[in-house]
């Protein structure tokens, strides 16, 4: 099955999933100066979760706030086209980015490709983040295959 075939036109691409720590909202350039704060601040940690060993990003010397606007929008872009779908994490109560969920197609188009990190300083969330996005997928997406890299237990 090709990924053209498992993101059909009639296929409601989820907008949002809530819990009680984070909710997800799909990626854009409204989101610019909190998720270039909450990765910068954070980049050893992200390069060190699970999933983004063989990741060139993010860049260890960072980015500027410009490029990063950029790189929303192309990450905004894919979400429109339906070839990807990038997601701010929220936290709540409040509205600051502390994370980031990355839905792709592997390179075969055989499987469902998703990342996910958190800022550094809410590290704790890495593990709730990663079993709430893992059982979204399999209610509330129509993936038959998905490579997402576990997270230990604690």
């Amino acid at each position: 099955m090709s990924w053209a075939e498992w993101i059909t036109d009639d296929f409601a691409v989820p907008r949002e999933l809530q819990t009680e720590r984070f909710r997800l909202e799909p990626l854009g350039p409204q989101h610019n100066e909190r998720d270039h704060a909450a990765w910068t601040s954070s980049i050893e940690h992200v390069r060190a979760t699970p999933g983004f060993a063989d990741w060139k990003w993010p860049p260890a010397e960072g980015m500027s706030l410009a490029d990063n606007l950029s790189d929303l929008r192309r990450h905004a872009d894919h979400f429109a086209q339906r070839v990807g779908f990038t997601y701010s994490v929220i936290e709540t109560p409040g509205d600051d980015v502390i994370g980031c969920v990355y839905i792709y197609p592997t390179r075969d188009d055989t499987a469902a490709r998703v990342h996910s990190w958190v800022r550094a300083d809410r590290a704790d969330l890495d593990r709730p983040l990663y079993e709430a996005v893992s059982a979204w997928l399999a209610t509330d997406w129509p993936f038959t295959a998905v490579r997402y890299a576990p997270r230990l237990a604690d």
